[in-house]
């Protein structure tokens, strides 16, 4: 019913190429296609190699070629069990143009299930960086070590994250959106952007397909995320800032009057991700299920990974409505009514019955929901989340005011305490004394905190199942873990959330200082039922590991996104994990 970008859009896509790829089936016999003279035209592999969406027996592989003059070019390509390339299982040749911006999507099927292979490109005498990437397994699997990132914006600094991940022993790397961002020169988090040598191209705002394939293609030049993509195979999904700030089903908060039809905008910006990410097309162009899809890893983990942007996603909610512009009292009673109201969605109708379906009848030791916003119930103080105070002054006001509780009530105060009171009573006027009485409510409407019911539901149907579920997330540029609940308070399993590879985080938002990073997270942590571990300060990535006995989640950050030079933080890394039926976060 709330489908937005489905069929109609789709269909569209897919008739401009989006996300078409090759079949590679075997050993290819001898050909003369380099003989050609378009064939032979000189180009480069300026944006390395990429694996992804990997299956029992296939994987995507995904290159560019940069030709020095536009024309159709051949590319041929070789996938070996070996790093030397002596035993081929799979080649062939392929045609690309200006059409697909140059890029080259291939489907290698007929692998083996649970297997290391090596592939690479060629074109004329240019030959591609070697990349790497895994099939599934099946069956009995003993471990799987998955990466997590998020939130990559190339000008507020180096992307060192993407570079420890290349560095790690995985099975996948989990991509959980805003690949890049759209914003043009000058934009947000720039401000180190021209010192970083890292200013982005185009210059503009992102609005056609040009101007998509641009931004892609200036991202893929970085090492550190040629890098990752040929180090491991990747699993993707979209956020909004491969379309727009706070994107949902109809609109965004950052496509403004002037910009032209938010569905064409929306149509370019898909058509540039598919064709610039190794992710597999649907096998059925007449379906909605554009970016929803599963990955089993044997019978340890089903890897569900979920579109919460744009196939159903209703308009977020906005604080600014429901505060008067007189008086300044918040509507709460309101507020509750619509952010609970059982028609908003996030997933969309037909999403929400897939991932049900599959929930309830998915074996797997771990059930993993692979999405991109905070499913965790991150509520604080109403004056907080509205940002009508900080959290240092609703803590310091919440004080004063406890003190003034204490001596009406006739309880001895110590002297400190009377002249803290007595110099301080004045700031607890009757609108600040309102303000500290509301109740608390979510501080990000754009997360799953906006659709409290879907949540609900989501949650109700793995408690259903009895799954070991796993949520993770990204979205925030911080690092969390949560103990996930329904609203009745009835454990159901946890979230790790990954901090940005480059997006600043809480830090930026709420100003704090480097010193009083602690004492924030651990304020925070004290303010949030349910959350257990919170770095809001460190760019980084998460890595989650999963044995039949537990799932444990390893956030690691580096000491610098500002600097060529960097490290891994070892005074910041944590581990958390979960033991299999326990459904809560083991602390001990």
């Amino acid at each position: 019913m709330k489908q937005g970008f489905s069929r109609r859009h789709f269909l569209k896509a897919s008739a401009l190429g989006t996300g078409s790829a090759v079949l590679s089936m075997g050993l290819a016999g001898c050909s003369d296609d380099n003989d050609d003279e378009v064939a032979q035209a000189s180009v480069s592999f300026l944006h390395g190699v990429a694996s992804g969406d990997p299956t029992t027996n296939a994987l995507i592989l995904w290159t560019r070629v940069t030709p020095e003059q536009d024309g159709e070019i051949t590319v041929s390509w070789e996938v070996a069990s070996d790093a030397d390339f002596t035993q081929l299982v799979t080649t062939g040749s392929t045609t690309t143009s200006v059409e697909r911006d140059y890029t080259v999507k291939v489907d290698a099927v007929g692998l083996e299930s649970g297997q290391s292979y090596f592939y690479r490109f060629s074109s004329g005498e240019a030959v591609s960086p070697v990349g790497h990437g895994k099939t599934l397994p099946v069956g009995a699997v003993e471990s799987v070590r998955l990466a997590v990132v998020s939130c990559a914006n190339y000008p507020a600094g180096h992307f060192h994250a993407y570079r420890g991940v290349a560095e790690q022993e995985l099975d996948a790397v989990v991509h959980l959106g805003d690949y890049l961002y759209e914003y043009g020169q000058g934009g947000y988090a720039s401000e180190d952007a021209e010192a970083l040598g890292r200013q982005v191209e185009p210059a503009n705002e992102l609005l056609s397909l040009t101007d998509y394939r641009t931004r892609y293609a200036q991202y893929r030049t970085d090492a550190n995320l040629q890098a990752a993509h040929a180090a491991h195979a990747f699993i993707a999904v979209w956020d909004d800032h491969e379309i727009a700030n706070d994107a949902w089903r109809d609109g965004a908060e950052n496509h403004n009057d002037g910009e032209g039809e938010y569905d064409a905008r929306q149509l370019m910006a898909l058509q540039a991700y598919f064709e610039w990410l190794p992710i597999r097309p649907p096998a059925n162009m007449d379906t909605s299920d554009i970016i929803y899809r599963s990955f089993n890893f044997g019978e340890l983990v089903g890897l569900h990974m979920l579109d919460t942007r744009v196939i159903g996603r209703d308009q977020q909610l906005d604080y600014a409505n429901y505060i008067d512009a007189t008086t300044g009292v918040f509507d709460a009673a309101a507020f509750t009514a619509d952010v609970s109201d059982s028609n908003r969605t996030l997933l969309g109708d037909e999403q929400l019955s897939w991932l049900q379906g599959t929930l309830l009848s998915h074996s797997a030791t771990w059930q993993v929901l692979g999405q991109q916003v905070l499913m965790g119930q991150m509520v604080l103080p109403a004056a907080i989340a509205t940002q009508q105070m900080s959290i240092q002054e609703f803590a310091d006001l919440a004080y004063i005011a406890q003190l003034a509780q204490r001596a009406q009530a006739g309880d001895t105060l110590t002297q400190e305490e009377q002249a803290y009171l007595l110099a301080n009573a004045s700031r607890l006027t009757p609108e600040v004394i309102a303000t500290l009485q509301l109740p608390s409510i979510p501080y990000n409407l754009d997360a799953w905190d906006g659709y409290a019911y879907e949540r609900e539901v989501v949650l109700g149907t793995a408690l259903a199942a009895n799954a070991n579920l796993v949520v993770l997330a990204g979205d925030t540029h911080n690092a969390w873990a949560n103990n996930l609940s329904t609203l009745q308070g009835e454990a159901v399993g946890v979230e790790f959330a990954t901090a940005s590879v480059s997006s600043p985080g809480l830090e930026e938002y709420l100003g704090i200082a480097p010193e009083d990073v602690l004492s924030t997270e651990a304020g925070i942590v004290s303010l949030v039922s349910g959350l257990a571990y919170l770095n809001a300060a460190d760019r980084g990535f998460m890595t989650v590991t999963f044995t039949a006995d537990k799932a444990e989640a390893e956030w690691q950050f580096v000491s610098d996104i500002k600097s060529e030079q960097y490290a891994l933080d070892e005074s910041r890394r944590q581990r958390l994990s979960v033991s299999a039926g326990s459904k809560v976060l083991d602390l001990s």
